[in-house]
């Protein structure tokens, strides 16, 4: 009997993988994808990378698929449009080796600028879709996907959400399937997508899914149960566990393959019940398709398209029961914060001070635009800080961003801003960019980049230096600071805005809870010398509060002696010392 084991939804995807007979697993760090990848490090069997963006990523894995093995490639939604450009040529080609491409959405906005629907993104690229509704089908559906990918020359997208990626359940743990590697052969026709092979394979495409959609329907993965047929109801992925939990004696047809859609068993299964709902998170891709079809159906006429589903929000919808008060969840707010001692807050507190606007990227240093640090004005995408400066000088002009900057993390830089610096340097643009190189990917819980000297395997290799690649690009201007050297980093930012040419700061610091930033010191008030005046406080440190006296107040715990504090104290009422 094989071995159980509970697992988060992003490991059974893991090791889903590993038992598919994947070879090459490539990704970028997204939450709430990124602890695939981490888990797919456990299983040497599979070569795993960090990808510097996800478009990288992508062909990586359609490259191996191509010549031979299963590769896998994981990203969150906003992955996807990165990766959309190999993704929909991908989908006319199709595989050698089975290629799935885990996209995980996140209803709710925990950690995305926006909501988005990767089966959306999928049918437009004409490539299925499977979604599993627990742990133990993550596993399945990811080996199930390899299966499909080579049976119908496709590939296939596992679509995950921040719940199931991030809860736990129970998974059975079987043996690695050894799939021998498909030989390579050269095919013009299948794999150069010039024009009139392109148009061969369209029409391949459309069988392919036409093909699909009849098969979906004897498919073990879409599943009708039919209990009371007074109110049936079809749905997919979470959702399923919030109609069950709700509605205990409703008909369900839960499926797993979200597109194509099995029609004839939709049809049938509409044909039994009296009332049909569709219960799905976000857009109505289900629902509309249904109702296309003429069948009467209830479903975003009472359901939200924004955030997370859940039991209580049915309860309501459908059987019109309000949540009492008392039962409600009573959670105080915790609004994200930088960390104490994080080298961000340091650049953000100088630009505060000089009242420069900052043109914002991705990252943890997206907490600059708010209170009390109120520096970033803009945040689009990863890599748009530096293209959005760019497009505000040609718009309006080199006055306009003569007190503005654009911020990108190093990760990021590496991501897409790079090529951002190329455009603003060909284009003769005069604008600063600050790279916060805090030696990490920090916002999706630290892991390594191209210039961090690290692979995702753990083995060492090649560090870019991020000052050469500059200078490659054609940057004349380029200074490295001490993020904490808030006076050197202060003369740094006057000097180089008023520069007439492309300029970059790097101001440099690790994060502050790498495992390798070991602190040895804290800072401590002398209480006797505390003028009260609350400048330590203005840089909104939450090691740092004011005493029921006035007198700030450092908690040891949290500090980690990074000295901004110490700083901004003009009265000396602040020392570092060791721990």
């Amino acid at each position: 009997m094989n071995e159980k084991k509970i697992m988060l939804g992003n490991d059974a995807i893991a090791r889903g993988a590993y038992e598919a007979g994947v070879k090459v697993s490539a990704a970028y760090p997204g939450t709430p994808s990124t602890e695939i990848s981490e888990n797919i490090i456990k299983y040497p069997e599979i070569y795993a990378e960090w990808a510097p963006n996800e478009k990288v990523a992508c062909e990586v894995a359609i490259g191996a698929s191509m010549s031979g093995v299963r590769a896998l490639a994981s990203m969150k939604h906003v992955g996807v449009n990165v990766a959309s450009d190999p993704l929909f040529t991908a989908s006319y080609i199709g595989v050698n080796g089975g290629f799935v491409l885990v996209a995980a959405d996140d209803p709710g906005l925990y950690s995305s600028q926006n909501e988005q629907d990767s089966r959306s993104v999928a049918r437009t690229a004409q490539i299925p879709v499977l979604e599993p509704s627990d742990s133990a089908e993550a596993k399945e559906f990811t080996k199930l996907a390899f299966e499909l990918s080579e049976k119908y020359d496709t590939p296939m997208m596992l679509r995950i959400t921040t719940r199931l990626a991030h809860s736990q359940g129970v998974v059975e743990l079987c043996p690695r399937e050894e799939v021998a590697d498909k030989p390579y052969e050269r095919n013009a026709a299948k794999n150069v997508m010039m024009p009139g092979n392109a148009k061969m394979r369209h029409l391949f495409v459309e069988k392919r899914l036409k093909d699909m959609a009849e098969d979906a329907c004897s498919m073990a993965i879409n599943k009708a149960v039919y209990n009371d047929t007074k109110i049936g109801v079809i749905t997919s992925g979470i959702p399923y566990q919030y109609v069950k939990e709700v509605l205990p004696n409703a008909s369900i047809l839960k499926l797993g393959l979200v597109h194509p859609l099995p029609k004839k068993l939709i049809e049938e299964f509409a044909s039994k019940v009296e009332t049909l709902y569709i219960v799905e998170e976000l857009e109505p891709v289900i629902e509309e398709q249904v109702k296309s079809w003429g069948i009467k159906a209830i479903g975003k006429e009472i359901f939200t398209v924004q955030g997370e589903y859940s039991a209580n929000m049915l309860r309501k919808a459908i059987l019109k029961q309000e949540l009492a008060l008392e039962e409600a969840a009573k959670v105080p707010a915790r609004p994200p914060i930088l960390c104490p001692g994080c080298p961000h807050r340091s650049v953000f507190s100088v630009l505060n001070k000089l009242g420069i606007h900052a043109a914002g990227d991705i990252g943890c240093y997206t907490l600059g635009a708010v209170a009390p640090l109120n520096v970033v004005d803009t945040t689009v995408c990863m890599g748009a800080s530096i293209s959005t400066l760019h497009g505000m000088e040609k718009a309006k002009g080199r006055d306009f961003i003569k007190n503005w900057v654009a911020v990108i993390g190093d990760s990021t830089f590496l991501h897409t801003g790079v090529n951002s610096l190329m455009n603003m340097v060909y284009n003769k643009a005069t604008g600063t960019v600050m790279i916060l190189d805090n030696s990490t990917t920090g916002m999706t819980g630290h892991q390594d980049h191209a210039a961090t000297g690290k692979t995702l395997m753990g083995e060492p290799t090649h560090s870019i230096n991020l000052v050469k690649l500059c200078e490659a690009i054609g940057v004349k201007s380029i200074t490295v600071v001490d993020a904490f050297a808030t006076g050197e980093l202060e003369e740094v930012i006057k000097r180089e805005l008023e520069k007439e040419e492309v300029s970059v700061i790097i101001a440099q610091a690790p994060c502050a809870l790498l495992k390798t930033n070991i602190s040895t010191h804290k800072c401590v008030v002398k209480a006797d010398a505390c003028k009260k005046c609350g400048m330590c406080l203005k840089p909104g440190c939450p090691a740092m509060k004011k005493g029921e006296d006035g007198t700030v107040v450092i908690d040891e715990t949290m500090c980690n002696g990074c000295s901004l504090c110490m700083q901004k104290c003009k009265f000396g009422a602040i020392e570092r010392v060791e721990k």
